[in-house]
């Protein structure tokens, strides 16, 4: 990364690194220092390590203190839906994390930069090196900003299809899936599918799996219901 990526990204972020060299660590993928036979603790697992840590803190707090009406279990519930793999993922890829880090070939070629669990580890590690480099606050302000700004429409994707089917069954409609496209390489596919309602087509997702596209598609229809568009 030259000076004017490391601007573009920190401006992405709303945060300025004093040390550089936290954000490049947290951006490079051990599979690029294996390629290039380089020590492979300066990879993002240490970032990302400290980073689950702390994300785990700061959202358990945060739910503390704003869900004073919630029981532990459903404290923990929330907490899970909005730490996960998916969720992690889509912030880190609306940030364009995966324009930034640095993979080896064959990662490159596989479609690392938009594979969900290296944009999840991303956001971790990139996370823990805002804690390094400038303490709990800038860290509290990143996940505030990105992750903690609409909770309730996050929390819906960590369990989309259980849930839109249990509100299906509720309204007596019927739903079933329906994978419309393929794209791609065998080693890069991308599945595209839909969510059937009352034999209409009310949403699609997409994912490296025709699971993960069903899932996708089910949160984009949840998100519809609660905006009562269907």
């Amino acid at each position: 990364m030259n000076n004017k990526n490391y601007y573009e990204l920190e401006q992405k972020i709303g945060y300025t690194f004093t040390n550089p060299d936290n954000l490049i660590t947290a951006l490079t993928h051990t599979s690029y220092l294996n390629e290039r036979k380089i020590n492979i603790t300066e990879s993002y697992e240490r970032s990302e390590f400290l980073g689950d840590a702390i994300l785990e803190f700061i959202v358990s707090e945060y739910l503390y203190r704003n869900k004073k009406d919630f029981s532990e279990g459903r404290l923990t519930k929330l907490r899970a839906s909005l730490v996960c793999e998916f969720t992690l993922s889509q912030i880190a890829r609306e940030l364009g994390f995966g324009k930034y880090v640095l993979l080896s070939k064959g990662e490159e070629l596989t479609g690392g930069r938009d594979r969900n669990s290296i944009l999840c580890d991303l956001f971790e590690a990139v996370l823990g090196a805002i804690y390094l480099d400038g303490g709990l606050d800038p860290a509290k302000k990143f996940v505030y900003s990105y992750l903690l700004n609409d909770i309730d429409d996050k929390s819906l994707f960590y369990d989309s299809k259980t849930t839109l089917q249990e509100l299906m069954q509720k309204e007596g409609r019927t739903l079933s899936y329906e994978l419309i496209d393929e794209i791609g390489p065998d080693h890069n596919k991308k599945f595209i599918s839909a969510v059937v309602i009352d034999d209409s087509i009310v949403s699609k997702g997409e994912g490296a799996s025709r699971k993960a596209a069903e899932q996708m598609a089910a949160y984009n229809a949840l998100l519809q219901f609660k905006k009562k568009q269907v």
